[in-house]
């Protein structure tokens, strides 16, 4: 199998991961403003699969660096890896697309890596400084956003204490721009991933001499997460719009604003942060923010075992299909 079929294959896979990644996301942005009536179901998707495709474009591929350039060194990171830990992560997000859990997208991937590098090279290959940095950020991100949301909360009651409920038509319509924020926060981190992997890829099959993403694979990277999006994961929508608690405009907008301002901030520092993670935390913190006994903590308990296992569980499959994945492109002579 030549280094052409090959990259044919990453990218194809790739772009999969990157859809279903969009597809499975799309509720994180777009779930409390359908619950909340802030927009037609059908239009908030597509405002945020705008918002997702534009994200990348306007602040840069620093978290694409990390994720291709910092976890392993580059003779770790052969073609069966890569392979390897995207299926591992496509085949995760199926899963638990089917069962409506929110996981994360992110943790599927980086499980994948770890797993596929694990067995092709060994765990003292894995650079723990870019380790550090990827735990940093998808561990202590949901704990930023259930705090930035109880406090964000906080801070809404003490503004509109003596409001009438006509405010409630005010929130509405500001869940619009906050939403837009929110996707172009989650493009600029989560499409950014796929562009690491592909060009990651590049690299190991001897297309490109150093790692930086070309402006083609940010463009297709961006637009399979768009498409994705647009076409929404409604199992999840229901999940993040309804099961925690009765989502109204002023929790929407709150877990909005506070979900954004986490996301673009490790964007910008390159953290691959979890969105699915961020906000459903930010939710709960709002939610908890007016009354902890509103929230149904039965969901939200399911929903960490999935997250516990996230990792793990994409390691270990990972492992599996990389000695899988050795045999074949092995068979054929690559």
């Amino acid at each position: 199998m030549n280094a052409v079929t090959l990259v044919v294959i990453l990218t194809a896979l790739a772009l999969i991961f990157d859809f279903l990644n969009g597809f499975h996301d799309s509720a994180n942005v777009v779930a409390t403003m359908i619950s909340s009536r802030a927009m037609h179901p059908r239009g908030a998707l597509i405002l945020t699969a705008a918002g997702v495709f534009a994200g990348p474009l306007l602040f840069g591929v620093a978290v694409a660096t990390t994720i291709g350039n910092e976890i392993a060194p580059a003779h770790a990171l052969t073609i069966q890896v890569v392979l390897a830990a995207l299926a591992s992560a496509i085949l995760w997000n199926l899963l638990t697309w089917w069962f409506g859990i929110p996981s994360s997208s992110s943790h599927a991937l980086i499980g994948g890596l770890l797993g596929a590098v694990a067995v092709g090279s060994g765990l003292m290959v894995i650079q723990t400084s870019g380790l550090i940095k990827v735990a940093v950020a998808l561990f202590f991100s949901p704990l930023v956003g259930f705090v930035t949301g109880a406090l964000f909360m906080r801070l809404m009651f003490l503004l509109f204490r003596k409001a009438s409920p006509r405010i409630n038509t005010v929130f509405r319509y500001a869940q619009i721009p906050t939403a837009l924020s929110l996707a172009l926060s989650h493009g600029a981190n989560d499409a950014q991933k796929t562009m690491g992997v592909i060009t990651m890829g590049l690299v190991v099959l001897g297309f490109q001499d150093q790692f930086y993403v070309p402006l083609w694979v940010v463009l297709i990277s961006a637009s399979a997460m768009a498409l994705g999006t647009a076409l929404g994961g409604w199992r999840i929508i229901h999940t993040l719009g309804g099961k925690f608690y009765k989502i109204r405009p002023i929790h929407s907008l709150t877990s909005q604003i506070g979900s954004a301002g986490v996301i673009l901030s490790a964007s910008l520092l390159g953290g691959p942060v979890s969105t699915t993670q961020v906000v459903s935390s930010s939710i709960i913190g709002v939610g908890s923010a007016q009354r902890i006994s509103q929230v149904r903590w039965g969901i939200i308990r399911d929903i960490l075992l999935a997250w516990l296992l996230t990792i793990p569980a994409t390691a270990g499959l990972a492992a599996l299909l990389y000695l899988l994945i050795f045999r074949l492109i092995g068979w054929y002579g690559a």
